[in-house]
């Protein structure tokens, strides 16, 4: 059982004690218990828990409600814990993606008891697996209006890796397989066949040659990619190929439905059988809000793009614009030498303290 956790004290104190409970995806019990026990003293505070996610609200009538979140879980672990601290870094599993933004959330939860805004602090499962496991899906998803209800705000900042600087919005993804036929025969007599893999290579020039999309969007500039991510075909050395699939990824911008992306690659290699493996939307950026105006401004940080894909496409599904906003740098996600810089964690709990006290 893990110690209570003090989220009144020192933040990088609070990140280190996140990162010793082990927390990987579906195993969040333990963490999820450690959060709520440390919320539930607070009076300032309404906490509801549904599974592994703890949702933490003030209630106090204000104009705007803005939500911060961050996810409880880690990928497995690769012998990086315990957490170390060397005085300029924490080192750890989580310690990047995304502890270091959770203990932010978690101090100011316990903290801000006035803030400026009514605030929303989210902790939720299973970020790093197959969605629907997710837990601001099963919140988003719920039967139950009360528990859709505690998603509903006006600005969302998603605690996800981005070096204290805004990443606003997020990119969409798509997966397809083009597949490309042909008839098998023996490879010493070639010609009585038609090779599939042969057949590939109009799709592989076709990405070769491919001008990506840079569109802009509030100001800021988006990078499309479309590339073969995956080849596969052949049944045996000796024999001719009669399939080959080629598997595409298209990161498409926020100004782009997946339906669009889809007609996008379906007209980019017209007349072949393709198949959609994954698709996920993305996300606005929202920057000509007045709260995402006032936001950049208190935070006084670069704005850039993101072009990977996070939970505030979730957000932006609800109707609700959102940024990403955490001490981490998502160069060190998932690696074995996960650490994140110490400066950054009281950077962030700082300005986002000033931007909810201003």
């Amino acid at each position: 059982m893990a110690l209570p956790l003090d989220i009144t004290g020192d933040v990088v104190a609070l990140t280190e004690a996140l990162v010793n409970i082990d927390s990987v995806s579906l195993g969040e019990q333990e963490i999820a218990d450690a959060v709520e026990a440390a919320l539930a003293p607070y009076g300032h505070l309404t906490v509801v828990r549904r599974g592994n996610t703890i949702v933490a609200r003030t209630e106090l009538g204000r104009d705007e409600r803005i939500i911060l979140a961050g996810h409880l879980d880690t990928v497995p672990l690769n012998d990086n814990l315990p957490c170390r601290n060397d005085g300029e870094y924490l080192h750890g599993l989580g310690t990047t993606d995304m502890k270091g933004g959770d203990a932010v959330i978690l101090k100011l939860a316990a903290t801000l008891t006035e803030p400026n805004r009514d605030v929303t602090y989210v902790l939720y499962e299973a970020e790093e697996i197959a969605s629907i496991h997710n837990g601001l899906r099963k919140l988003a998803e719920s039967d139950a209006a009360s528990d859709r209800d505690l998603l509903k705000g006006d600005f969302a900042i998603l605690m996800e890796s981005s070096c204290a600087e805004v990443e606003a919005g997020c990119q969409g993804t798509l997966r397809v397989e083009i597949r490309t036929t042909g008839e098998r025969a023996h490879s010493a007599r070639a010609w009585t066949g038609s090779n599939a893999i042969h057949a590939a290579a109009p799709v592989l020039e076709t990405l070769r040659n491919y001008v990506p999309r840079r569109p802009v969007i509030d100001g800021l500039e988006y990078h499309e990619g479309l590339n073969a991510v995956g080849i596969s075909g052949g049944v045996a050395g000796n024999v001719i190929p009669d399939e080959c699939v080629v598997t595409v990824n298209y990161r498409f911008a926020p100004d782009l439905s997946e339906e669009q992306a889809l007609e996008h690659v379906r007209q980019t290699f017209p007349g072949y059988d393709l198949t959609v493996t994954d698709s996920a939307p993305g996300a606005l950026p929202g920057l000509d809000l007045p709260a995402a105006r006032e936001f950049v401004k208190a935070v006084d940080a670069e704005v850039r793009p993101k072009f990977g894909w996070t939970d505030v496409a979730r957000f932006s599904a609800f109707g609700i614009p959102a940024v990403n906003y955490g001490p981490g740098d998502a160069s060190y996600a998932h690696k074995k030498d996960e650490k994140v810089l110490i400066s950054r964690i009281y950077r962030c709990e700082q300005a986002l303290r000033d931007w909810l006290q201003g």
